[in-house]
Parts: C-alpha cells; structure tokens; sequence
C-alpha cells in the first residue's frame, strides 16, 4: 500500500487531509507530521511515496522541507499545500522540483487526482531505476581478487572526476566493463556513453568516422555527417583498441583533447565538443612509441589515469564466481533451470590455461551447460572443455 506523510502545521486541516486520504477505499497507509522539522526526521527514518507539505510553517517552512527531502529522498515526490496568499510561492516550488501544488481549502477531487497521478509516477520512477540497474548487471565486474578490488577502487575514485583513463590488458579480460563502469558512475552518467572499436574501422575511414564529414569530403559523402566526438558530447566517448588508430587520425584526436575542438573532415570550422575519453588496448603503447606508430604526445594525454585488467589466469581465484555468474546468466538467456558444477569440475577449470580469458571461459561455461549432465562434472570438463 502507498505510505504518504502529511506535513501541516494546522490540526484542523491536516486531519481533513488525514481523513480524506485514509478513506480512500483503504488504498493508502497516512503518517502525519505537525511541522517541516518533524517532517523532515520522518522522512530521513522511513521511505514514503508521497509528501504532502504545506509551505508556511513555523521552524522549517514547505520550501525549506522541499529543498531538504530533495537532498535525501530525490525520488519522493512532494505536492505542496498553499494558502491563497502563497500562490507565488507554490508556483516557484514546481521550479525548484514539487510535483505540484492544491490551495487550501482543498477539494477533495482535485487532491485524489493530484495524489493519484503523483504516485504513478513515483512508480515510473522506481520502474526506470530498476531496469537501468538492470542494464547494468550486463557490465557487472565479477570477482573478488585483489587485482579486482584494486580496479573497483580506482574506479570510485576516478570515475566522479573528468581525468581521461586508458584501459590495458589482453584480449577478452573485460577492458569495456571498466568502461561502462567509469561511465555509469560518473557525473556524465546521464550523457551518451559512445564506443567506437579503432581496430574495426578502416584507417582511411577512422577520421570520417571520429570527427564525421560535410558533403563532397570524399566521394561516398553524399551528406553531412556528425562523428562520434559529436555524439558523445556531453558524456563519454570510448575508444577501444586504440592502438590500432592511423598516425593521422591520433593528431586529430591529440588535438581535441587539447582544445576541447574538432572538424569535420573536409571543412575548417570548429566545433566546440565536451567529451570525457577513455580509451583501451591490448598493445604495449610504449613499444609502439619506440617503434614509430603511436604519438608520445597523445599517449601522455591518454594515461593521465592507467589502469590494467588482469589476465584470467592471473586471478584464477575469481574462476568459480565468474562460472557461477555465467550459469546464471546463461539459464536466464536460455529459459532453462540453472545447471550445477560439481567442485572437482571448478578445480579443473581453475587449472587450465586461459590464453583467451573470460571471453573463452564464458564460451566453455555455456557448452558444457548444453553438452553437459544435469550437474557439470568433472569429465564433461575433461571431455567438452579440452583445450
């Protein structure tokens, strides 16, 4: 049942409102508090799905209680109570985030309404931070090495500043998931979050690609066409294997760190673009220095923060939570029942020689779910998993 706290310092209307709202066919659970202080101590020690908050209060008035509630429950919606001399002042609270405002005396239509459509859409609320917390279990980091704690804390640290990160490690060690982790939790987090995978891209396509291009740039721009840079404004541009990147393509990059600016290929104009990078690879970026094909200058610019994600079988320990989560996860894939493993058959993969990483042993968890017996045992390892 819905919990809303009524906040009004006068008896006689907050038991009106009390009254009105607890007959509602019995669909809500009323807590009363008889000022904002009191209100706000209710509000710290309990989660309600509405507040219903009058502004002229002694000791904490309705605008102090709304900038209060937004600091530590953001998500509770607040409808404000006015009198008619405090118009201005309750149309003022919708800028400063009320839902909404009824006058005094209230009528009883207009307050159910009012209640009714507030609470949907606190429902609304709740409903989209559940999924994107869905969303993000598919970048969950899994694993509780020390390697692993290490990352987890330099991502809180590094995540709520601007400071550009480059990622290194192997192939399928999961470099994208500090990515999208860095990403999720850092001020940008409502912003785009755009990857682009350098390897994949042709080198003569990488700029176009990047910075994009006006019409007549080359002979397939038959249109003007915005970049990633441009795309990821406001949020987080990832630049996966960027070691992979033309000499050519990493002095425009270079250059956009640098100035904050970037054109489109075939055109002089600058184009302002506020964008965090955070770049990965599976390269020793010092050897290609040496070796004449990755700037020095837009390496330093790059690794301002380094962080390097294990090899698997360096953090072999973290092997049965990953084959755990990957079961799990490949059961909720498939519709199925979640398949066992038996501990001799975890022992044998803790062994072998992961020369692909968790990207391989994903790939081993789900064939011997599909090949496997009811609980995964130690032959079918030996048998389906042979390297």
């Amino acid at each position: 049942m819905p919990k809303i706290l009524v906040i009004e310092d006068e008896a006689a209307i907050r038991r009106v409102l009390v009254k009105i709202l607890s007959e509602e066919n019995d669909k809500y659970i009323v807590e009363e508090a008889e000022d904002g202080l009191k209100g706000v101590e209710a509000i710290k020690k309990d989660d309600f799905d509405l507040v219903l908050c009058d502004i002229k209060m002694p000791k904490m008035d309705g605008v102090e209680v709304l900038e209060a509630v937004k600091k530590i429950k953001p998500e509770t919606p607040m409808v404000m109570i006015s009198g008619h001399g405090d118009l201005d002042t309750a149309v003022n609270t919708m800028r400063l985030g009320a839902f909404d405002y009824i006058s005094k005396p209230p009528d009883l239509n207009r307050l159910l309404n009012t209640v009714r459509i507030a609470l949907n859409s606190k429902e609304l609320v709740v409903e989209n931070k559940r999924l994107k917390k869905k969303v993000s279990k598919n970048y969950e980091m899994i694993g509780k090495s020390e390697a692993i704690a290490h990352i987890k804390e330099m991502i809180e640290k590094v995540s709520v500043t601007d400071a550009r990160v480059l990622i290194t490690g192997p192939n399928g060690t999961g470099k994208e998931l500090v990515a999208h982790w860095l990403h999720e939790k850092s001020n940008r987090s409502k912003g785009p979050l755009v990857e682009v995978n350098c390897a994949a891209i042709p080198s003569e396509l990488i700029e176009s690609e990047l910075f994009g291009h006006v019409k007549g740039a080359f002979t397939s721009a038959v249109k003007d066409r915005a970049g990633k840079f441009e795309a990821a404004n406001g949020g987080t541009i990832f630049l996966d294997e960027i070691g992979d990147m033309s000499l050519s393509a990493q002095a425009k990059v270079l250059r956009a760190l640098q100035e904050n600016k970037i054109q489109r290929v075939g055109n002089d104009k600058d184009i302002k673009v506020d964008v965090r990078v955070v770049a990965a690879t599976n390269k020793d970026l010092k050897k290609e220095i040496a070796d004449g094909k990755f700037r020095e200058d837009l390496y330093h610019r790059l690794a301002v923060i380094l962080i390097k994600v294990p090899a698997l079988n360096d953090r072999r320990e973290d092997i049965p939570l990953l084959v755990d989560f990957f079961a799990n996860k490949i059961a909720e894939e498939q519709g199925n029942a979640k398949k066992e493993f038996s501990s001799k058959a975890i022992k044998l993969l803790q062994e072998y020689d992961w020369t692909g990483n968790i990207r391989e042993l994903r790939n081993v968890v789900e064939r011997l779910i599909i090949l496997g017996e009811k609980e995964v045992s130690e032959s079918d390892v030996k048998l389906f998993a042979s390297k």
